[in-house]
């Protein structure tokens, strides 16, 4: 949109007027003309500031207005990077996204995506990463006033290095770019990067087998088990099986899933009330649903489950399985921005171009007690 900054003040009208008035007159001095048009150049000067103070204010009440109704709002930077997009037809060069885009589209992944928003995922800025984690209960400690906490904080603290794996999405966008304006292309480029990188990423974060195939650690794989050279991480063994026969023994089961979770890898105790989250394939899911919904004396159907379980549907997950995990111990990095060029290879589309976008990622639990495998063995009555 043009601003036009034709509404002026009425001050600068009358001057305007009195510098007419005043160049008109052939015995007007000269002394006079110049102070009749300083006069106009001044309130110029103000009557624009004054529109353009007042423009900006209606744009940014606009866009408030327009963002909480879900319209796309670009900053000036994200403008100019789409409208450079739109004439030249695509990513014609290797070219790195806006970090203000990149943190949209890792927003949307953990927002809109119920997996990837409870575990920990941050963003390190580098491809090479040192990441530092620590258990809560032992980043404060107690000692003596003038202690030495060094072997304390030592042990609180763990710093890993960990080289990140590459992750590339394709983007088709159309050869007619032109009549799509930068707030479209944006919106098309950062939805297609985010449900294709959300794909991605959930399959992995459950299933991925670690570095041996470049991919992150899944919640499903045994970190104390040998790691195969070709095939990576070995996935877990069942810690046992959920029946869910009656009320009893849907709560002794589920109250065991919460014990065995309560346990880190090295013997410590863990509080993990209302941090416990199920994973577990959509068709089985309303198995569990099934169980856990009831009808209040209103006639409304309410799902609950025991001890504030969270229910996360995966289409990644195994039939036949749970994966019960605590949210906060599977931590995930990412890093080096995203890297959008044009596809130089064979594959071609009619109407459209191809390119890729590329970032870095990498994730793994926390500790070999982070999450457990459940085998589902829910018998449905017969009518």
């Amino acid at each position: 949109m043009v601003m036009k900054l034709n509404k002026h003040t009425e001050t600068y009208e009358n001057a305007k007027a009195n510098y007419a008035e005043v160049v008109k007159n052939e015995n007007s001095t000269p002394d006079q003309v110049e102070k009749s048009w300083n006069d106009m150049q001044d309130a110029l000067v103000n009557s624009l500031s004054t529109q353009i103070k007042q423009q900006v204010a209606n744009d940014n009440l606009d866009n408030m207005v327009l963002t909480s109704r879900g319209t796309n709002v670009l900053t000036s930077g994200e403008r100019t990077f789409f409208n450079q997009v739109v004439q030249s037809d695509g990513f014609t060069d290797d070219l790195i996204l806006p970090e203000t885009v990149v943190e949209r589209i890792y927003d949307d992944l953990t927002t809109e995506h119920p997996l990837l928003s409870v575990i920990n995922f941050q963003n390190l800025g580098t491809i090479t990463l040192t990441a530092i984690t620590s258990e809560y209960e032992g980043a404060a400690v107690w000692g003596p006033i003038f202690g030495d906490i060094k072997g304390q904080l030592n042990a609180a603290f763990n710093q890993e290095n960990i080289a990140q794996s590459k992750l590339t999405a394709f983007v088709v966008l159309p050869k007619d770019l032109k009549k799509f304006g930068p707030v479209w292309i944006e919106a098309y480029v950062r939805a297609q990067i985010t449900e294709t990188y959300a794909v991605a990423l959930e399959n992995t974060v459950i299933n991925g087998v670690g570095p041996t195939k470049h991919e992150p650690i899944g919640l499903v794989r045994d970190l104390q088990a040998a790691v195969d050279p070709t095939n990576g991480h070995a996935k877990k063994t069942a810690a046992g099986t959920l029946t869910l026969g009656d009320t009893k023994t849907t709560i002794e089961e589920f109250a065991g899933i919460g014990e065995l979770l309560s346990v880190k890898q090295n013997g410590k105790p863990l509080n993990v009330s209302d941090k416990v989250a199920l994973i577990i394939n959509p068709t089985d899911s309303w198995k569990l649903k099934a169980k856990f919904t009831t009808q209040n004396s209103l006639g409304v159907y309410i799902t609950a489950i025991p001890f504030n379980f969270t229910l996360i549907e995966s289409v990644f997950a195994t039939s036949g399985e749970v994966i019960a995990f605590v949210k906060d111990r599977y931590d995930a990095y990412r890093g080096g921005g995203v890297e959008v060029k044009e596809y130089q290879e064979t594959l071609a589309l009619e109407d459209c171009n191809l390119h890729i976008a590329k970032t870095f990622a990498f994730g793994k639990p926390r500790d070999n007690k982070a999450a457990a495998i459940y085998t589902l063995s829910i018998n449905t009555p017969e009518g």
